[in-house]
């Protein structure tokens, strides 16, 4: 009977190590599934974050794109105020207090003009480039350099990097 007790507990303990095996195996079988999901979770948060974090960057830049552009459309149709008030204070007049206050007024439109980026294109004295100036007509000046610009008949503007009123100038050479 002893024989037979060593036996059954044996096939007992094999039993329970099969058991245990089987458990063990399910369990890392559950491990590396949940780590797998795990993983796959982690994937698709840190491409969720990357294409928020695009999504942020593509609006603020689309929104400073609408600024800029509403910006320059309320300038164009102020440039030929500032045209006029410009050619007010290039008059001869008697009257000096006037041309004061249309200098005033000159100087506090362009004032607002600079405070919203929008800046004038410098020509006379620079070399033409296409980009920035119009010419209007070319002159031979052997006082002036080759492509320098000699006057300018309008005022051009410019919002950052981009042109929203190119200036008219006479060329040289």
């Amino acid at each position: 009977m002893d024989k037979d007790l060593a036996e059954n507990l044996e096939q007992n303990e094999e039993a329970n190590n099969e058991i245990n095996n089987e458990l063990l195996n399910g369990l890392k079988q559950k491990l590396e599934s949940q780590k797998a999901e795990l993983d796959d979770k982690d994937d698709r948060l840190k491409r969720l974050m990357a294409e928020f974090d695009n999504f942020k960057k593509r609006s603020a830049k689309e929104r400073e794109s609408l600024y800029n552009s509403l910006l320059s459309d309320i300038a164009i149709s102020l440039l030929p105020v500032i045209d006029n008030l410009e050619k007010a204070v290039s008059v001869q007049t008697e009257d000096n207090n006037y041309k004061v206050g249309v200098e005033l007024v000159l100087k506090q439109f362009k004032d607002v003009l600079k405070a919203n980026g929008i800046n004038e294109i410098e020509a006379v004295g620079k070399t033409f480039d296409p980009e920035l100036h119009e010419a209007v007509s070319s002159v031979e000046d052997p006082a002036l350099g080759v492509q320098e610009i000699k006057e300018e008949y309008r005022k051009g503007y410019i919002i950052g990097n981009k042109v929203i009123r190119h200036s008219l100038v006479v060329v040289a050479n």
